[in-house]
């Protein structure tokens, strides 16, 4: 119970401003709450089960430069993608409501590439060199939901007061900073 209690802590708090809370945000604008979420949860079981595996069994740092490259291209892939979507829009008029299975791993895919090498996932390799796997597990994966919950929560209220053509700009414009400020870390380091 210690564990999981200082894993959720740790990462809850780790997770306030985080990108992964940004792109929550405005993914909620963009998709319902529940694939959303549905997207965060899964992403952050097998981001932390994979950190929690390391932690215990290797205890080692992590490529994190390779990582931050190849996470720095795919969110560069994602703005185009959405960029895209917007001329499409243009062209042939108001799309169809986005399926089910689609955002869901969009939202997944986008926040397991984002939190790659990030503080939380090593902060979570870092807790499982010394505290119980399942409890940091589960404290990580929780903290990371509940913190990327109010984030969904904010970006709903955003989604019904903006535009959706501004919401997905806006999407656009963070994939694109996020995706630069990964390619540089990933090149610096």
């Amino acid at each position: 119970m210690d564990a999981l209690l200082l894993s959720f802590g740790v990462i809850f708090v780790a997770e306030l401003g985080d990108k992964s809370q940004l792109m929550a945000l405005a993914f909620a604008a963009r998709y319902k709450a529940i694939h959303v979420l549905i997207g965060i949860t899964a992403a952050s079981v097998l981001l932390f089960g994979a950190s929690v595996l390391i932690g215990r069994l290797v205890a080692v740092s992590l490529p994190t430069r390779a990582i931050n490259i190849a996470a720095g291209v795919a969110f560069l892939v994602f703005a185009a993608w959405t960029v895209r979507g917007l001329w499409t829009e243009a062209e042939e008029g108001p799309p169809e409501r986005p399926s089910t299975r689609f955002p869901i791993v969009t939202v997944g895919l986008a926040i397991l590439l984002a939190e790659l090498g990030d503080k939380t996932m090593l902060a979570t390799v870092t807790l499982a060199t010394t505290e119980g796997w399942l409890g940091t597990w589960v404290g990580s994966t929780l903290g990371m939901v509940a913190a990327d919950a109010i984030a969904i929560a904010v970006g709903k209220q955003m989604g019904t007061r903006l535009p959706e053509r501004a919401i997905k700009i806006g999407a656009s414009l963070l994939f694109v900073v996020f995706g630069i400020l990964l390619l540089v870390d990933g090149i610096r380091g």
